[in-house]
C-alpha cells in the first residue's frame, strides 16, 4: 500500500466528506476559522473524551473546570501578555500587505530565527534581501504586535477586557476556589478544555496557524521541594522518548531516543514531574494513530524560553511541510501564582499538613486540538493504488462513525432487518446506514471517512441471523452472529 504525504489530497478529501470548511465561506471565508463538520465534530469529541480518559480520568487528583473566555484587562497585566504575547511583523511599503517577520524569514532562509530581538530580524532580512512575497517591493524594519483579542464590557467602551489567548489563567486565578472547593492537597491537577482566541498575522497551512482554536491543558502543582518527584514516575520510566536535545539542535543533529529515566538522569529533563507528561503523551499520541517516529520533543532554546520556566519541552509532529509545535510543555515554577498573588492582593499560598505555607510549583503540559487533530489527518490518510481510493486509517477508539450498516440490496426484507441492526448498534456506537449504490462503492464510501467496520446484511441474515462483518484496515470479512456483533465491535473499539 503507498501511502501518499502530498497535503492537498487529505485536505480535500476532509473537507469533501465534511470534517472541515473554512468559516464564513459563502461570504469568501474568513482566514484563520475553521468550522467542524459532522465528521470533524465525531473525531474532536472522540479525541478529546480519550484525553479525558487518558489525562484526567486515570489520575487520582485532577479535576476539571470551566472558566470564562472573556477576562479583564488586569489579569493580563498580572500574567505578563499586554507585554510580551507577542509576534515579530514586517509589511511591504508597496501594498503594505503584513507579515510574521520570523516565518518569512525561516521560510526563505530555513534558519530558526524564533525568540529573536526585532533589529535582529530587521538585519537577517536586510542581509538576505528578503522581499514582500506578493509584490516582490521592500520590507518595513521588524516590529512588534500583540496577539491578544481586544473588546470591551461596557456601552462607553471604558473597561478593556480580552478573549483569552490561552486556557491557563482562568486555572491560576480560580486556584483558591478549587483548592476549597475540593479539599484536595499537593500534588493536584486541574485541567480545562475549551477554546482560545489568538489575532493572528498570518493564518495559515489549514489547522496549524488559527485564530480560533481550542486548547486541552493541565496546570499540575506540586510543593516546591517535591518537584522532582512524581508519584506515579515508576509506572512510566522506562517508556521511551525521542528528544532532539538543545545540543543537537546547536550542532544540526538528530534526535536521542531515551527511557524517561535516562532522560532524567543525563539531566536533559530538569524533574520526574515533566518527565511523567512527556512519557504519557508519548503513549497517548501513538495511541491515535501517529507512529513514534513522527513526532519528537524538543527542549526549547534558552532565547525561546521564558525567564521564569526551569525548562520547557515541545512535542512537534513531523508534517510534509516541517515539524510543528502540536503541544507546550512548561515548568512555569511559581510565576503565575505569585504574579496574580501580587495584581489581586489575594494570597494564593497552600498550608501544608506542617503548617507552613507554599506557593505550589507548577508543570504544564499544553495540547492544541486542531493542530492535533492535522496530525491524525496528515499520518492516517492512506492512497490507496491497491484499493482504488484514498481513505483515513484512524485508531477504531477515535474514528468519527465505527460502524457503518449496509443491506446488501433494497428488497426482500433486507432493509427492514438492516434497521434492526442499525437501531441495535446505535445505542452503543456512532454508527451510519448507507443502501445507496453497489456494495464495494459503500465499502469505499465508509473506509474514505475512516469507519473501522462495515456490516453487511444479506439473504443469510434473514436465514441464520448472522452478518458480514467487514474490517476497514485488512478488508478481511468475517460472518458473525448479530447477537455477538455488540461485544465483538466494543472489545476492538476499547482494546
Amino acid at each position: 500500500m503507498e501511502k501518499n504525504k502530498n497535503t492537498k489530497s487529505f485536505i480535500d478529501l476532509a473537507k469533501r466528506r465534511g470534517f472541515f470548511w473554512q468559516s464564513s465561506e459563502i461570504y469568501g471565508g474568513t482566514s484563520g476559522m475553521f468550522d467542524y463538520g459532522p465528521l470533524g465534530l465525531l473525531l474532536k469529541t472522540k479525541l478529546i473524551n480519550k484525553w479525558r480518559n487518558f489525562f484526567v480520568k486515570q489520575e487520582d487528583n485532577i479535576f476539571e473546570i470551566e472558566t470564562s473566555i472573556i477576562q479583564p484587562e488586569k489579569v493580563f497585566e498580572a500574567s505578563g501578555h499586554l507585554d510580551s504575547f507577542i509576534d515579530p511583523i514586517t509589511q511591504c511599503k508597496k501594498c503594505n500587505s503584513i507579515f510574521r517577520a520570523d516565518n518569512l524569514i525561516e521560510e526563505k532562509t530555513k534558519e530558526f530565527v524564533e525568540g529573536k530581538k526585532p533589529e535582529e530580524l530587521t538585519k537577517i532580512i536586510k542581509e538576505n534581501n528578503i522581499k514582500c512575497p506578493k509584490c516582490k517591493s521592500e520590507l518595513s524594519k521588524v516590529k512588534i504586535f500583540n496577539l491578544m483579542v481586544k473588546t470591551f464590557l461596557s456601552p462607553t467602551e471604558d473597561e478593556i477586557a480580552y478573549l483569552r489567548p490561552e486556557t491557563a489563567q482562568g486555572i491560576f486565578i480560580d486556584f483558591k476556589r478549587i483548592l476549597v472547593a475540593t479539599r484536595v492537597k499537593l500534588p493536584f491537577g486541574v485541567a480545562q478544555i475549551g477554546p482560545s482566541f489568538r489575532n493572528e498575522i498570518s493564518p495559515r497551512q489549514f489547522l496549524i496557524r488559527l485564530r480560533a482554536f481550542s486548547q486541552m491543558e493541565i496546570e499540575w502543582f506540586v510543593v516546591p521541594e517535591e518537584i522532582k518527584i512524581h508519584p506515579r514516575f515508576r509506572e512510566v520510566e522506562k517508556v521511551k522518548i525521542r528528544i532532539l536535545t538543545r545540543k543537537a539542535q546547536e550542532e544540526n543533529g538528530n534526535e536521542t531516543i531515551l527511557t524517561a529515566s535516562e532522560a532524567l538522569r543525563k539531566r536533559i529533563v530538569p524533574n520526574q514531574n515533566l518527565a511523567y507528561f512527556l512519557a504519557r503523551e508519548t503513549q497517548f499520541y501513538q495511541s491515535i494513530g501517529l507512529p513514534f517516529e513522527a513526532f519528537r520533543f524538543r527542549h526549547m532554546l534558552p532565547e525561546e524560553t521564558p525567564h521564569y520556566s526551569k525548562g520547557n519541552f515541545d512535542l512537534e509532529i513531523k508534517f510534509d511541510f516541517g515539524w510543528k509545535e502540536v503541544v507546550g510543555n512548561a515548568y512555569r515554577t511559581d510565576h503565575d501564582l505569585k504574579k496574580h498573588m501580587e495584581k489581586s492582593g489575594v494570597d494564593l499560598s497552600v498550608r501544608l499538613d506542617d503548617g507552613a505555607k507554599v506557593i505550589p510549583h507548577v508543570v504544564e503540559p499544553s495540547f492544541g486540538i486542531e493542530r492535533t487533530i492535522y496530525g491524525i489527518l496528515f499520518h492516517c490518510y492512506r492512497d490507496d493504488k491497491e484499493r482504488g481510493w484514498e481513505w483515513f486509517a484512524f485508531p477504531p477508539s477515535i474514528a468519527p462513525y465505527s460502524v457503518g450498516v449496509f443491506p446488501l440490496v433494497n428488497k426482500n426484507g433486507l432493509q427492514e432487518k438492516a434497521k434492526e441492526v442499525l437501531k441495535l448498534l446505535k445505542k452503543h456506537f456512532d454508527v451510519f446506514y448507507d443502501d445507496s449504490g453497489s456494495i464495494g462503492r459503500r465499502y469505499a464510501r465508509a473506509d474514505e471517512v475512516g469507519t473501522p467496520f462495515g456490516i453487511t446484511i444479506d439473504y443469510d441474515t434473514i436465514k441464520n441471523n448472522t452478518v458480514t462483518l467487514r474490517y476497514r484496515d485488512t478488508t478481511k470479512q468475517d460472518r458473525v452472529k448479530i447477537e455477538d456483533l455488540v461485544k465483538i465491535i466494543y472489545m476492538k473499539v476499547h482494546s
